[in-house]
C-alpha cells in the first residue's frame, strides 16, 4: 500500500480501524470479480494493486460508508426479591 495514499485516505475517514475495515472489504469486491461491484471506480494508473485502488476510491470520494450511532449503555435494574 501507499503510506501517502493511506495518509490521505485516513484524512477523510477519520479512524484507522474503519479504514481498515473499508478497504478490505472492497479488496474482496474488487477480487469478487464478475458483478458490477468489482469494477473499479477510478481510473487505474500503472499497476496498482487492489488496496491503492480502495484507497483512492475512498480518497476521490466514490465510496460511502455510514457510522451508527452509539446508543447509551444502561445497567439494568436489580429487582427486589419478594422474602415469605
Amino acid at each position: 500500500m501507499n503510506a501517502e495514499l493511506v495518509k490521505q485516505a485516513l484524512e477523510v475517514v477519520g479512524h484507522p480501524n474503519t479504514l481498515v475495515n473499508l478497504i478490505s472489504k472492497r479488496v474482496r469486491q474488487l477480487n469478487a470479480g464478475g458483478g458490477g461491484a468489482s469494477r473499479p471506480l477510478v481510473s487505474t494508473v500503472g499497476n496498482e494493486s487492489m488496496a491503492d485502488i480502495a484507497l483512492r476510491e475512498i480518497i476521490d470520494g466514490k465510496m460511502g460508508w455510514e457510522m451508527p450511532e452509539l446508543a447509551p449503555l444502561v445497567r439494568p435494574v436489580r429487582r427486589k426479591i419478594k422474602r415469605r
